[in-house]
């Protein structure tokens, strides 16, 4: 009664996005649950979802490892996002599925928990310094010890100014890191659209230890591009939630390019090769930074992910009281994993710890949503 009975994706709106559920049953009933990560291209997963459900149905839930090798190799053109977030939701369900059935959390099927707790940097915004200083605050007020920012220089509309953007950028980081000191470990998310000069230049502009570390400042295609860019500046680097294989991966770790890694479980390919990309990390002694901008879904299986390897630094959240975002909507999610102030708690129940109320997620009906197409003042595309 270990066999697959239905695979099905759930597409819905929740709080201001859309979430990719996937929902595996086995023969027995058995329910579990697991996430997408690919944003604002869910149709093509959902599509993929599918497919992968035609030879999937009938299977040994247990064998998951093999159905990740089985997924990923038995199409010739190997990997890419979509398939490799299909994959994930499918990897994540599959691990639910193993936890209750054997009555014990993800974590233990990992290996069992390094740390009891946690910890999460927070994320903020402004449409001003002054807004943007006053969300720091009340995130060291309520606790927490890491802050990541989106500048305000960054959320211009559809025309995108690099030069003025850094510029805005630069004086918030040097204002935040005035006013709470060398204590406050401070990153910046430059949503890979800067150039290597003008990365260089940007963090030029601020004197030596105003930041931790930038994130994603490039785009990842090019490791050689991410070497030069090393060799210009010392801030560390967090890169990876764009990555979809230990493979893509690799340049980065093996060659120094990053200090953070920030796997996306739902999109690298789920536990299966998460914990490999963990393995391999802790052997360039770098910690993962994990991604977790989705539901509730994702955060448990970031939370059972964070929880079990022992390279680990922070673990993203979209919970805290500066961003009301509507991700984890407790109608819609009556059971999911709980934050202590700055820290998530480990849960101990079976699975990944989350309970879904199909009746209404099915009905909240998915919109049709279209990233900005940036242009820079001159009138070029450039990325978003």
């Amino acid at each position: 009664m270990t066999k697959i009975a239905s695979i099905e994706p759930i597409l819905a709106r929740v709080g201001i996005r859309n979430q990719l559920l996937v929902k595996v049953t086995t023969e027995s009933g058995i329910v579990g649950w697991g996430e997408s990560g690919l944003s604002a291209r869910e149709e093509s997963v959902a599509a993929t979802i599918r497919h992968f459900s035609e030879f999937l149905i009938g299977q040994d839930s247990r064998n998951i490892s093999r159905i990740w090798q089985e997924t990923y190799r038995s199409q010739y053109f190997e990997g890419g996002r979509v398939l490799t977030a299909a994959m994930s939701a499918i990897d994540i369900a599959l691990y639910d599925i193993l936890g209750k059935r054997l009555e014990v959390p993800v974590y233990q099927l990992l290996g069992g928990k390094q740390r009891d707790v946690i910890p999460t940097f927070g994320c903020c915004t402004g449409n001003s310094i002054e807004e943007l200083v006053d969300n720091v605050r009340t995130l060291v007020k309520d606790g927490w010890t890491s802050v990541r920012i989106n500048s305000s220089g960054f959320e211009t509309g559809q025309i995108f100014d690099p030069r003025t953007a850094m510029v805005i950028a630069a004086e918030e980081l040097k204002q935040i890191r005035k006013e709470f000191g060398p204590q406050l470990c401070l990153g910046i998310d430059l949503h890979h659209r800067l150039s290597v000069a003008e990365t260089a230049s940007f963090c030029n502009m601020m004197p030596s230890g105003t930041v931790d570390y930038i994130e994603e400042p490039i785009r990842d295609e090019s490791p050689e591009a991410y070497a030069s860019l090393r060799t210009l500046t010392q801030i560390p680097f967090a890169i990876g939630e764009e990555f979809s294989s230990k493979w893509q991966a690799a340049p980065f770790l093996e060659r120094g390019l990053t200090q953070y890694m920030r796997v996306d479980i739902c999109n690298i390919g789920g536990f299966t090769e998460a914990m490999k990309l963990a393995g391999w990390s802790e052997a360039h002694y770098v910690d993962m930074m994990p991604h977790n901008p989705l539901g509730p879904v994702c955060t448990a299986a970031t939370v059972h992910f964070s929880a079990a390897v022992p390279n680990f630094s922070w673990l993203e959240t979209r919970q805290s009281s500066v961003e009301q975002l509507g991700f984890h909507d407790p109608e819609i999610f009556p059971k999911q994993v709980q934050m202590d102030g700055a820290v998530y708690i480990v849960p101990d129940g079976p699975g990944l710890g989350v309970e879904v109320n199909e009746e209404i997620i099915r009905k909240q009906t998915p919109l049709h949503v279209e990233p900005p197409h940036l242009r820079r003042p001159d009138g070029s595309v450039t990325n978003w």
